[in-house]
């Protein structure tokens, strides 16, 4: 029986168990190996890591963990969750192993729908982005293209002005956009092309051109894109989470959910999904389930 067994090794995830270890508590962690992020070259807007490759960040908050020995961490997937008795929690792992904790923490984060465009997946994470927070600052004032429809497509691109005064928002098909929303953004300077995108262009990663299928081709530095998410672990629906608009879990206070015991941090749970916010998620959550388990100790 592990206090706390803690589904996925991210930012949140492993920021948990560096609290939990220095609570002196049994802790086991389960990660799959594929980071959402790990397309990218560099994280940012995290202090004293700015810049820092995702890959790196985990390698060396993984070494940190070493001096916890109550803390195991596996490279494993875990196949199915479920609550048991009394509040404990029953994992089971994709080896067929089950392991029972008295708490359970997720925190696999979510994946993005990544449109499927001839040349999007080689530009990923180069000069292809969801964030702009993450990855604006680099390509300020740069020609940038915002792929997306609606009110998604409509508020990335208002959003991009504070990065660059030059943007295009490509629709691939009819904008499904209020005409009066259309005018603010012509008044805005955002251009609007509603042809089929056929394809990115690109060179050593670095976007050149977006092509449409009719139409002369649109020169751009980097294109982002709002498409939706979801979650990387199907356990939050499993144990029967509620969801936000977003598609993420709607959480309480210190990250506890509908089901005593089970928690829910990172990417997975909130609608700012950076970096250093997961980080600070995992250890508010580890925070809390140190204080329940102190609780129920105590006579």
């Amino acid at each position: 029986m592990y206090d706390v067994v803690v589904v996925g090794a991210g930012p949140a995830g492993l920021s948990a168990a560096l609290v939990l270890g220095r609570c002196r508590r049994s802790v086991l962690v389960c990660d799959n190996g594929h980071p959402r992020n790990e397309a990218s070259l560099a994280m940012h807007s995290f202090l004293t890591r700015d810049g820092m490759p995702p890959l790196e960040f985990l390698r060396l908050a993984r070494e940190q963990l070493a001096p916890y020995t109550t803390v195991e961490l596996r490279d494993v997937t875990v196949a199915d969750a479920r609550c048991i008795e009394h509040g404990r929690f029953e994992t089971t792992l994709e080896n067929g192993e089950i392991v029972r904790s008295r708490k359970l923490l997720i925190a696999t984060g979510v994946r993005d729908n990544l449109p499927e465009i001839e040349g999007m997946r080689a530009l990923y994470g180069r000069s292809v982005f969801h964030c702009p927070y993450c990855d604006g600052w680099e390509v300020r004032d740069e020609p940038l293209a915002v792929y997306g429809k609606g009110e998604r497509g409509y508020g990335l691109s208002l959003e991009l002005t504070a990065w660059s005064r030059d943007i295009l928002l490509c629709t691939d098909g009819p904008p499904g956009i209020e005409p009066e929303k259309i005018e603010r953004l012509q008044r805005n300077g955002i251009a609007l092309r509603e042809d089929r995108v056929l394809r990115l262009e690109g060179q050593d990663g670095i976007l050149q051109r977006v092509v449409f299928a009719d139409g002369p081709p649109a020169a751009r530095r980097a294109l982002f894109f709002t498409t939706g998410q979801y979650q990387q672990s199907a356990l939050t629906i499993r144990l029967g989470c509620e969801f936000n608009d977003k598609g993420t879990v709607r959480t309480g206070q210190y990250e506890t959910t509908h089901l005593p015991g089970l928690y829910v941090a990172g990417d997975a749970s909130r609608a700012v999904q950076w970096v250093v916010v997961a980080a600070a998620e995992g250890a508010e959550a580890a925070f809390a389930i140190n204080t329940d388990l102190i609780k129920e100790d105590l006579r």
